[in-house]
C-alpha cells in the first residue's frame, strides 16, 4: 500500500529519500500521502501550494484532480489560478461568514465579492 500511495502522490522513486532532504513541494505531497494512507473520505488542506515553485504548484493540482475521484477534498486557498484548477464548487468567506458560494465563474463575477476583494 506505502508504494502504491507514493505513485499516487508522485513519490514513487523517493521512498529511500529521508523526508528532511526532500523538496518543499514534496514534502507537502508526503504529508498529503500520510494522510491517503488513512484513507479518509475527506481531506482538508489549508494552503496546500503556500511556497511551492510554479512546477509544483501545477503537479499539486493534478494530484488533487486525482484524489478527489473518490473523496471530498475541501481546500483552503488564496491563490484563485490554483483554485481555478482544482474546484468543482467554491465559497468565498469575509470576516467569517459565506459571501458567495457556487462555480467560480459565478462567484468571481458576484457583485458582493467584487466589492470586498476589489473595492469597487
Amino acid at each position: 500500500r506505502v508504494k502504491a500511495v507514493a505513485e499516487d502522490i508522485g513519490l514513487g522513486d523517493k521512498l529511500e529519500t529521508e523526508a528532511g532532504l526532500l523538496s518543499h513541494g514534496q514534502k507537502q505531497w508526503l504529508e498529503i500521502g500520510m494522510l491517503l494512507m488513512q484513507e479518509p473520505e475527506l481531506l482538508m488542506l489549508d494552503e496546500p501550494i503556500a511556497g511551492m515553485s510554479a512546477r509544483e504548484r501545477d503537479l499539486t493540482a493534478e494530484l488533487l484532480q486525482r484524489i478527489c475521484q473518490n473523496r471530498a477534498v475541501i481546500v483552503i486557498e488564496h491563490d484563485m489560478d490554483f483554485v481555478k484548477k482544482i474546484a468543482h464548487k467554491v465559497t468565498v468567506m469575509h470576516q467569517g461568514k459565506i459571501l458567495a458560494e457556487g462555480p467560480m465563474d459565478q462567484v468571481q463575477a458576484d457583485p458582493k465579492v467584487i466589492d470586498v476583494y476589489l473595492g469597487h
